[in-house]
């Protein structure tokens, strides 16, 4: 039985309604606008600005909570892509984007290029930096879909789309259709196409072959566009993906983009503590250079690029090893690498939505009333500078250890499910134990880190 949330009272309704999504895309580009406005204009002091405390706070630990609760919420609500329709009427039919570039690695490279000036240039500090950030966006956006076709920014270069789609891979929620033989014989295929009226998917998601999260943004133009109704938005296993080998075709680019997530959120939170700086000392003393930004950058490939490559292609060709199996490492690598995933999403949900959001939540209300102020508004009263967290700080520790060993879990068993699916025979035991090698070496690590002592970034609390 398929549970449609959009058959549900109330929300099912407002997501099928034609203006559903605008409302939530207007919704949030005035905030986005305010976080503008403040970015160039306000408080340069990180803490008190609210282009810094929304974006590199408040943004990310409400992104993991929706991902975790619901689906991709942030790219249904996403501002960025407002102007699509106008530059859609500039481009007429436009060009394809390039077939070279059909892929996750154009998305790898720009997610790391983004991570390491996170980092660099210390976005989190800077107001205005994370203005430009925010407007470099909005013309990236416009600008590629006024020269392509489909949606190349969402699908092919947003870090943050390629963020939650990776996240959104262990969501509840998936489209779906609730008659294949209705698809089968629809002239129209009008949720790709559109119908005049709705663009049609706008990363050319054909509903009824869709078996995964990946690269769906759940606009739901599909389920508008559909002159049947056919097309759900349906209650799923969270574990789906993770524990279904067919989920995904086996490609190298999706199933290495799983392990530099993975790896990514380690390097993330590894940024914050103190054993950073004595490496980038070290390492910078070894190159005989002060040129942060490279000794970064070399810190960042190793652990985000060398490393996860590295391992899980050694980790698939043991296996292959072990099972005794003849097949090429690439479909060795697609067997086990997804069930990284839930791990993965814990480890960046324990240092979003747990190290940050739940220490400094409450920071958004100061810091708005310091704005209004600013701008001789007084009926908030004074701002409060004692709040902050929801969650009191001796309870951050345990809470991260308690998620990070959740996902730990979910993985060992996803190893486990996709090991008896395994094509032709199950894997042995000796199969699964380099996987679960690894698994067990990112838990670890994560655990360590999240019990070092963490700066507090983009907010004036000390985690």
């Amino acid at each position: 039985m398929t549970y449609n949330v959009l058959s549900f009272p109330l929300i099912g309704r407002f997501l099928r309604w034609r203006w559903g999504r605008l409302v939530l895309q207007t919704a949030l580009l005035a905030v986005t606008a305010v976080l503008l406005y403040d970015g160039f204009t306000g408080r340069p002091l990180a803490p008190t600005n609210l282009a810094t405390v929304v974006t590199w706070v408040h943004y990310r630990g409400l992104v993991m909570l929706a991902l975790l609760l619901f689906g991709n919420l942030f790219c249904m609500s996403c501002p960025f892509t407002l102007p699509r329709t106008l530059a859609r009427k500039v481009s007429g039919h436009g060009r394809r984007w390039p077939r070279a570039l059909r892929s996750k690695w154009l998305a790898i490279g720009v997610l790391f290029v983004y991570l390491w000036l996170y980092e660099w240039l210390d976005l989190w500090a800077s107001p205005l930096l994370t203005a430009y950030v925010i407007l470099a966006y909005f013309v990236a956006s416009f600008v590629l879909e006024a020269i392509f076709a489909e949606s190349p920014f969402c699908k092919y270069v947003c870090p943050l789309g390629t963020f939650n789609f990776a996240s959104a891979t262990i969501s509840p929620t998936q489209i779906t259709v609730l008659s294949p033989d209705t698809c089968r014989t629809c002239p129209g295929k009008e949720c790709i196409n559109g119908n005049g009226d709705v663009l049609g998917c706008g990363t050319e998601l054909f509903a009824p072959q869709i078996s995964s999260n990946m690269d769906c943004v759940f606009c739901l133009d599909c389920a508008r566009a559909c002159p049947y109704d056919n097309v759900a938005l349906a209650l799923r296993n969270p574990l789906h993906e993770a524990t279904t080998p067919d989920a995904w075709p086996r490609r190298w680019d999706l199933h290495l983009l799983i392990l530099v997530f993975a790896f990514a959120g380690l390097s993330n939170a590894f940024g914050m503590v103190p054993p950073v700086y004595t490496l980038e000392a070290a390492l910078g003393r070894w190159l005989h250079t002060n040129n942060e930004g490279l000794v970064l950058f070399l810190i960042f490939a190793v652990l985000n690029l060398l490393l996860p490559v590295g391992l899980g292609l050694s980790a698939a060709w043991l296996s292959r090893r072990f099972a005794g199996r003849r097949e090429p490492l690439r479909v060795a690598l697609a067997r086990y690498a997804p069930a990284l995933l839930p791990l993965a999403f814990a480890v960046w949900f324990a240092h979003y939505a747990g190290f940050h959001f739940l220490s400094s939540a409450m920071t958004i209300v100061p810091v708005f009333q310091n704005f209004l102020l600013d701008h001789g508004l007084t009926f908030l009263g004074t701002p409060d500078w004692t709040l902050g967290p929801l969650l009191p700080g001796a309870w951050l520790d345990p809470f991260e250890m308690v998620v990070v060993l959740a996902g730990f879990a979910a993985s060992f068993y996803a190893v486990g499910v996709r090991a008896r699916r395994a094509d032709g025979r199950p894997d042995t035991l000796a199969a699964q134990l380099p996987w679960l090698a690894l698994l067990l070496a990112l838990a670890l690590a994560a655990m360590f880190i999240f019990y070092l002592p963490m700066e507090m970034r983009g907010a004036g609390f000390a985690g």
